[in-house]
């Protein structure tokens, strides 16, 4: 017998940490972590300032209602609403413990065992793992050289079976921005065939677009077919605090709050708090957050010519991601624990992003870049440019 956990691999951030055993980094020459996407640095002082003040209020540490405090429910529509211009109301939002589950909850109330799910690659490795430990089938949709599903691609992998599309954008790992019309079609396709349209928008805040990125709420009854998650740890640094949501339909969140009240009661007090005074007073500072991040994007960019006359391509960039494309005959699983042991650099090798044997995950590495300013990037291409491995013979694939 197999059992849930067993039926999916390691979490792969926990196997990467581990090339680190025994390798020792010199003084002048320091460990390069980019394999994880969680701001390091703690919530400003204000917030934090708000967080200690919370703390002295005793319905702090109790229990909340399964769906989130009403009024940060109420203040993530108002705020959904305007940057969306669309119609969205306290009743469709959820608080969940952070978008993981968010994403769990969700597919628990629309699937049941052997259901499928659309995953475009390279995936977000913790929606496969939920899937594969819920007993769905991910069916992977390969994408083209610009890293962005095609919806009609997407329509010949629909069965009787087929219950929802995941989409993740911007996307993690491949950092790609989905244009308005690739989401519009995945919509279009999805209340066609009567199947619902997750959108993960973990790093809305990040996006290099000004706009809202799509117009999908302003769709009269979007809510019978769009799922939009959410998290608040990236735009406020409350990764530790686990705090998400879901915005759907109503009706659905009912059969989510039963998911809810089994696994975790309620979203943490503290955090939802918080999230609530970040949403109410740190506009300001959240817009000069997005402009760091997207600082960080343009020193990729401007630091990634040595790479590229070594033969390295830079696939997709965005948000809080890097995908590069190596030119080594090795394959990306061997070479990510040598660039810890010989470059002093910790990325992912894509093959924990696609499916067992598809060859593109060989090619690939996901760089976590907002973490690193602007000269921990420079001197992370510099090290990159200077690996030296045998390359691979044209025409491997890409």
């Amino acid at each position: 017998m197999i059992t849930r956990t067993e039926a999916t691999f390691a979490p792969p951030i926990p196997e990467a940490k581990r090339w680190l055993d025994g390798v020792e980094f010199a003084p002048d020459r320091p460990l390069i972590n980019l394999s994880q996407a969680a701001p390091v640095d703690p919530p400003p002082p204000a917030l934090r300032a708000a967080m200690a003040e919370a703390l002295e209020d005793p319905e702090t540490h109790l229990y909340g209602p399964v769906l989130g405090l009403a009024a940060l429910r109420a203040a993530l529509a108002a705020d959904w609403a305007r940057h969306y211009g669309g119609t969205v109301t306290p009743a469709h939002v959820g608080i969940t413990a952070g978008c993981n589950q968010a994403f769990a909850a969700t597919l628990a109330a629309l699937t049941t065992e052997g259901d499928e799910v659309i995953l475009p690659l390279p995936w977000y490795f913790n929606h496969k793992m939920w899937l594969d430990m819920s007993g769905l089938r991910a069916v992977p949709l390969p994408t083209g050289p610009d890293l962005i599903p095609d919806p009609h691609a997407a329509r010949a992998l629909i069965t009787p079976r087929t219950r929802a599309i995941a989409l993740v954008t911007p996307n993690n790992p491949a950092g790609v921005e989905y244009p308005a019309e690739t989401l519009r079609g995945f919509f279009d396709l999805a209340r066609e065939t009567g199947i619902q349209l997750v959108v993960d928008e973990t790093y809305r805040d990040f996006d290099s677009r000004p706009a809202a990125p799509h117009d999908l709420l302003g769709t009269p009854g979007w809510e019978g077919t769009l799922i939009q998650l959410y998290s608040f740890s990236k735009a406020y640094r409350l990764t530790g605090h686990r705090v998400g949501a879901i915005i759907a339909n109503p009706d659905l969140l009912l059969e989510i709050e039963k998911f809810q009240d089994t696994v975790a009661i309620c979203a943490p007090t503290l955090g939802q708090r918080a999230a609530l005074w970040g949403l109410e007073h740190l506009t300001q500072w959240k817009a000069e957050q997005r402009a760091e991040i997207l600082d960080r994007r343009a020193a990729m960019q401007e630091f990634f010519p040595p790479l590229a006359a070594r033969g390295w391509r830079l696939r997709g960039l965005g948000a809080y991601f890097a995908y590069l494309e190596h030119p080594f005959a090795e394959g990306a699983s061997t070479l990510a624990p040598a660039l810890v042991r010989e470059a002093g650099v910790l990325v992912l090798p894509a093959t924990m992003f696609v499916p067992p044997g598809d060859p593109t995950g060989e090619r690939h590495f996901r760089v976590a870049f907002a973490n690193a300013d602007r000269d921990s990037l420079r001197v992370f291409c510099e090290r990159l440019a200077a690996f030296d491995r045998p390359l691979a013979s044209p025409g491997s694939p890409a």
